[in-house]
């Protein structure tokens, strides 16, 4: 078996779990470690893949000595591995959100580019075949001018005890994705909810484009990812109108005045592009070579920050009552100038 050597922080059984089937059903990664903060089921999860068990990360970086470290932990207990991570000179994939702190996020960055480490934050929904279509679409210039967007994802809530944990670790993706698709978001205004006692767990957003379009986003923990469209992006264009549901399910396009649309579904034996967990095998299936050549991450951890970034703006502007003016993206701060370290230097 060859491939990079991959170890992954973080036994939970849902995304954590994932991680691990993902890079250990790969041709061009091997599982290498898992490691874990709980001794039975950080052993119990090693056993379920053939791998070592470490429950101290210095001891799984000192002995295994992996190509990529792939981090999936609680949300809100990302900095210390991560940072521990970096600081040991390994390059890492992580997930999101990157952190709830900005003075965390820019410490994170700024020493692994110091470093010129690999860092890829896994903002997996840009991988669902209909949000590529929704990208490919956009950049042919199929929807002309954009004049709106909308963005609503609800589910029920994790977790997190803070009281922003909707807007920061579940909404980074409506962030990352309408300003992937749509361009900056140079302002923002903000109302929310702590009706049900969860923190603000329902939100809606206003913003405003560089490029002229207007948008919004709904998003909430006081819904059900039982429900049928519980996502929905609309993306309107004087040419046409894009319509993805449910992240994986179904892409529609219609050009302006025409009755007839261009649909997009799984077919019958298409498992891949119909499961949202594939998304993250499709991430992967860019990251890994970039990683192998050398090349920046196709989703660099600064994503992360500029999805906080923007997360901070909305709260100061639900907590002033006013529209707040986003600082602008720098397109890529943090990603280290020329060939990025691939293995450990500690």
């Amino acid at each position: 078996m060859t491939g990079i050597r991959v170890a992954v922080v973080g036994t939970g059984d849902w995304w954590g779990r994932q991680h691990a089937i993902a890079f250990s059903s790969r041709d061009d990664a091997v599982l290498c470690a898992v490691a874990g903060r709980t001794p039975e089921r950080t052993r119990q999860r090693a056993r379920e893949f053939g791998v070592a068990a470490y429950t101290d990360i210095d001891e799984m970086l000192d002995r295994e000595r992996p190509d990529l470290v792939s981090v999936c932990l609680p949300n809100e207990g990302h900095f210390a591995p991560t940072l521990q991570i970096i600081r040991a000179g390994f390059p890492l994939l992580v997930e999101k959100p990157l952190v709830f702190d900005l003075a965390q996020a820019d410490v994170l960055l700024a020493e692994a580019a110091e470093r010129e480490l690999f860092f890829a934050i896994n903002f997996n929904h840009r991988y669902a075949r209909p949000l590529c279509l929704a990208a490919e679409t956009i950049r042919d210039g199929r929807l002309g001018q954009l004049t709106f967007a909308a963005w609503r994802f609800g589910g029920e809530p994790g977790t997190s005890s803070n009281p922003h944990a909707n807007l920061i670790e579940t909404q980074c993706h409506g962030l990352d994705q309408l300003e992937h698709l749509c361009g900056p978001i140079v302002s923002v205004m903000a109302q929310m909810s702590d009706a049900t006692g969860r923190g603000y767990s329902t939100l809606a957003v206003a913003l405003e484009f560089a490029g002229g379009a207007v948008g919004s986003l709904v998003g909430s923990y006081d819904s059900s990812y039982a429900y049928p469209g519980t996502h929905h992006l609309e993306i309107n264009g004087l040419d046409g109108r894009i319509l993805v549901e449910d992240t994986v399910r179904r892409f529609t396009f219609t050009p302006a005045r025409n009755e007839i649309s261009q649909v997009w579904q799984a077919g019958y034996f298409n498992d891949r592009d119909r499961g949202f967990h594939a998304t993250f095998d499709r991430h992967l299936d860019e990251l890994i070579p970039a990683f192998v050549q050398g090349a920046p991450p196709p989703v660099h951890a600064e994503a992360g920050r500029r999805a906080l970034q923007l997360a901070h703006a909305i709260i100061q502007s639900f907590e002033t009552g006013t529209r707040v003016a986003t600082p602008p993206s720098d397109g890529g701060a943090g990603i280290a100038a020329g060939p990025l370290s691939r293995r450990g230097t500690a």
